[in-house]
């Protein structure tokens, strides 16, 4: 039972990281273009299924495509995405160049962040309270000791601590992240 709760908790933690990957910090990072879908032969495939992401500098993306003639579906893809970015190519490779971050900017970004960890901790909320439940369950119907119950619940409690820690301690290095000027 418990590793059943640790695991959907991993998985809450790993849905965060994912999603905080996609937030733009001062620094390129080749995960920005995760949600971003190419046009290839009628169908939308990931960026990353169609060429080679690469990043040259500090705040510059490169994308190499793997057929010339896709530079310009790339582009347009790029433009689509809520990303903000205007790519510039040169026939054979498509750059993107990061902006420096205005503080206002920042702070958006952080709010972002925040939102995002809250809606984890809510997803860990509900897994500690159907672990619980269950627990519960088996009390009324399998009969198992009040005081079992309570040393179960409170297991699931520590572990749901140490995972809200886990999402504290990962929301604050990425507010640093996005902070640092």
């Amino acid at each position: 039972m418990f590793k059943d709760v640790e695991n959907r908790m991993q998985k809450s933690i790993a849905a965060l990281k994912s999603d905080l990957a996609t937030i733009r910090t001062g620094r390129a990072n080749a995960a920005l273009l995760d949600h971003v879908r190419v046009s290839y032969y009628g169908s939308e495939v990931p960026i990353n299924q169609v060429g080679n992401l690469s990043v040259p500098e500090p705040r510059m993306l490169m994308i190499t495509p793997w057929e010339k003639n896709l530079i310009a579906d790339i582009e347009k893809a790029i433009l689509k995405s809520d990303l903000g970015l205007n790519p510039t190519s040169d026939g054979e490779v498509v750059r993107l160049v990061l902006p420096e971050l205005t503080e206002d900017r920042r702070r958006d970004l952080v709010k972002q962040v925040k939102a995002a960890g809250e809606k984890s901790k809510v997803s860990i909320r509900n897994i500690r309270r159907d672990a619980n439940d269950e627990v519960k369950h088996q009390v009324k119907d399998e009969g198992l000791p009040e005081d079992e119950s309570k040393r179960l619940q409170d297991q699931i409690q520590k572990i749901t601590d140490r995972f809200i820690a886990e999402v504290d301690e990962i929301i604050e290095h990425k507010e640093t992240e996005i902070l640092t000027v």
